[in-house]
């Protein structure tokens, strides 16, 4: 099979009633290898992170094999290789997150005067199963939390602070294994985190937290050396995502926890125990930093029970009258 990202120059295909004209028509087919530097070259432009860019690339690279210069696709090509997708047995979740990158990178040719009409624009849009995200109460928060599982050594009280840092601030593993000993000040009990596109934010350290941080920085010096990471290995190096991960699922593990705990566990139960206890969402969405409070409001349907208990408990009208009362 040709390489898709190959740059050599690929004959149009026969032209469709639905193709989308390319503007000006007197140029030559921009092939697939120069059509996806240069949308790559505009995401790396709009400070999107190289696993996002790399999820593009993939993307776009299943649509490159059916063939056929990028900008001469119509929609009918693109709905015969959603077909051909999900005849191979792609989950309607990974066609949805396709459909997706295909819009954006065929809207990025329109941007750019290169084509008239967007062909991706009239693939359908299925609405998705909205998934819960997946957290912890707040007692199996503290309890995970609160365990030694392995040992007070240097490391055993790195991961503490690390996992303390997760649930008090709820930031991104990400913004966690980004962290500099600079962007911490203890004085004033807040960190500050660079998030998506760039981005910062300042976060408050909770209590519990900025004790555990208190009990690493010393342990810290013996290791760091001149590397700049807050959180780093036992050869002094900065920890990778992929590490805190392992480090929190063997903890969960030793501590007898009954569920595989994930970083981004603790992050979701940071937004949902917060917006449990204080109802406030637009501060919520300010913590997790995101850019619009849609993607907040789903920690609202998981604080569902826990209202109806409030309700069940507190509204006058909830109560039976013969046990309510008089």
């Amino acid at each position: 099979m040709p390489d898709p990202f190959d740059s050599s120059d690929h004959p149009p295909p026969p032209a469709a009633p639905d193709r989308a004209e390319t503007v000006p028509p007197n140029e030559p087919p921009l092939d697939w290898g120069a059509a996806l530097a240069r949308f790559d070259a505009m995401l790396a432009q709009a400070g999107k992170s190289l696993h996002t860019r790399d999820a593009y690339r993939r993307d776009l690279a299943q649509l490159a094999e059916a063939g056929g210069a990028p900008l001469e696709l119509s929609s009918t090509d693109l709905v015969a290789r959603q077909m051909a997708l999900k005849a191979a047995g792609l989950a309607e979740k990974s066609l949805a997150r396709k459909r997706s990158a295909w819009r954006r990178f065929f809207q990025f040719w329109v941007d750019e005067g290169l084509l008239s009409a967007n062909p991706a624009a009239t693939l359908p849009r299925r609405r998705q199963p909205k998934r819960l995200p997946k957290s912890l109460s707040v007692d199996d928060a503290c309890a995970l939390l609160d365990a030694r599982p392995v040992g007070d050594d240097a490391l055993a009280v790195r991961d503490r602070a690390m996992f303390e840092m997760l649930y008090s601030c709820g930031m991104r593993l990400s913004e966690l294994v980004g962290l500099d000993l600079a962007d911490l000040d203890l004085v004033e009990a807040e960190v500050r985190v660079l998030g998506k596109s760039h981005k910062e934010r300042l976060l408050p350290v909770g209590r519990v937290a900025r004790e555990a941080l208190l009990e690493w920085l010393p342990l810290r010096g013996t290791l760091a050396g001149d590397t700049a990471a807050l959180f780093v290995s036992r050869r002094g190096a900065r920890l990778t995502g992929r590490q805190v991960q392992k480090r929190l699922a063997q903890w969960a593990l030793a501590a007898g926890h009954p569920r595989h705990v994930h970083p981004h566990m603790l992050r979701h139960s940071f937004a949902s125990h917060l917006l449990q206890s204080s109802g406030d969402l637009r501060a919520v969405q300010e913590l997790l930093g995101h850019t619009s409070v849609a993607a907040t409001q789903i920690y609202t349907s998981l604080d569902y029970q826990h209202l109806a208990n409030v309700y069940d408990t507190t509204h006058p009208r909830a109560h039976d009258e013969t046990n309510g009362g008089d």
